[in-house]
């Protein structure tokens, strides 16, 4: 039988509470086994991270809302976190198990005043997707539209604040935080800007509109139209644009020329909106695109979409200019701009730069077509992790573009997923000499 949700602040808090205390209980054991020279072997001490990392991860998957969000995009920061932690929070990555229907159906009643017949024909019961702060459910309305219905889970903005300072205090407890407590202020305050956007839909809505302006030439893009008369804070209501999720991409359906022609246009929308809109899909996972055999890429989910800065994104031109020029004294100025490097200290090893720098511009490294399905950029990087440590006190999370990597980082996976094989050094290039001034 399916758990009743948690969806009271009190009931919430109760439960992370618990295992803020479970996870910090078993923390002080290991430091108390270490002070009386039981020194646990490396793969005790994994085996006790997975199994805090579980717990957190159950936990987080029930409650939904702030606190799985967060989990999710800390699965995809791998260095604030143990190896054993983003590896199980990579779970939270996939959909979440749905609210029940009554539950929901008192949630649309309740925000747009009226009973599910007058405002609907149908609404499914079954969810399209469940997610961490909301499922979507499939409709149409007594216009005979088809539309998606995306619902807000009762009670997840309201304990919004609280969940995050529960889940920073579990990690802070568990010993689990690898950054300074500025740099986890930093990064906690961004995340939480982003969650109150996120968890506000009317902001969505408008999201979804600026981005329909942006990309209104580009007829390759479809992105969903807003139905206002049924969309509040927590409903929003748009039009059914289907595509086939990433997962669906075969080769009797997509050939190779295809692939790569999504791969180029993937390319072009993530640089068209870094460069020219200097406003991001900030949240860019497998079930936020589907695609068409023409070549159409559909994007879902403004909730996460973070505006630029004009110096941030100069500063990150910059840097990735000096990078592919092989300029190291220079991209150590930039770093300091773009908030990534700590000004304070003295310069980093050239040949530092150099190592990451040839690990990640290997798709743009020459003018033949690089294939993605064989890439190995995610394994380098994660075999050099151990070098970060080293220049700890020289970096910090680079708030201002944290969600620009985490879109590269995205974007990298489906290029991965699909197979996409080209040669980006040219297109690169061409954004790269267009200077914001």
């Amino acid at each position: 039988m399916a758990k009743k949700p948690v969806t009271s602040r009190s009931g919430r808090f109760f439960k992370l509470a618990g295992m803020t205390a479970s996870v910090a209980g078993q923390y002080a054991g290991q430091r108390a086994r270490k002070l009386f020279g039981q020194e646990a072997d490396e793969a005790a001490r994994s085996e006790n991270y997975s199994r805090m990392a579980d717990q957190i991860v159950d936990t987080l998957g029930e409650l939904k809302g702030a606190v799985m969000k967060v989990g999710q995009i800390a699965s995809q920061t791998q260095d604030f976190l143990p190896k054993e932690f983003s590896d199980a929070l990579q779970k939270l990555q996939k959909e979440a198990p749905p609210m029940p229907f009554d539950v929901i159906a008192a949630q649309v009643e309740s925000e747009l005043g009226k009973p599910i017949s007058e405002l609907f024909e149908y609404l499914q019961e079954t969810p399209y997707a469940a997610a961490s702060i909301g499922q979507v459910h499939r409709a149409r309305l007594h216009s005979g539209d088809d539309v998606i219905v995306k619902i807000q889970y009762p009670g997840v903005d309201e304990s919004c604040d609280s969940d995050l300072k529960q889940l920073r205090m579990a990690l802070r407890l568990g010993g689990l935080l690898k950054m300074p407590k500025e740099h986890v202020d930093q990064l906690f305050a961004e995340i939480r800007v982003r969650l109150k956007e996120e968890l506000d839909y009317e902001n969505e809505a408008h999201n979804l509109d600026a981005f329909q302006v942006f990309h209104e030439k580009d007829e390759w893009i479809k992105i969903p139209r807003v139905i206002r008369s049924h969309s509040s804070r927590r409903i929003l209501t748009m039009d059914l644009l289907e595509g086939d999720h990433i997962s669906a991409i075969t080769p009797e359906k997509y050939n190779q020329d295809t692939i790569n022609l999504i791969g180029h246009r993937i390319f072009t929308m993530m640089a068209d909106q870094l460069f020219r809109f200097q406003c991001i899909h900030g949240d860019p996972h497998a079930g936020n695109f589907a695609y068409r055999p023409d070549g159409t890429i559909i994007l879902y989910d403004f909730g996460c979409v973070k505006k630029l800065k004009p110096e941030i994104v100069e500063a990150y031109r910059n840097a990735l200019v000096s990078a592919l020029d092989e300029d190291y004294a220079a991209l150590d100025r930039h770093l300091i701009d773009l908030g990534a490097r700590v000004e304070s200290q003295p310069a980093v090893d050239e040949a530092y730069y150099a190592m990451w720098r040839d690990i990640l511009v290997k798709p743009f490294n020459s003018d033949t077509p690089y294939d993605f399905a064989e890439s190995s950029i995610h394994k380098d990087v994660a075999a050099k992790t151990t070098t970060v440590f080293k220049y700890l006190d020289y970096f910090k999370p680079p708030v201002e573009s944290i969600f620009i990597d985490r879109m590269i980082a995205g974007h990298y996976w489906m290029m991965k997923r699909l197979g996409v094989q080209a040669a980006f050094r040219e297109e690169l290039e061409g954004y790269l000499s267009q200077s914001n001034h």
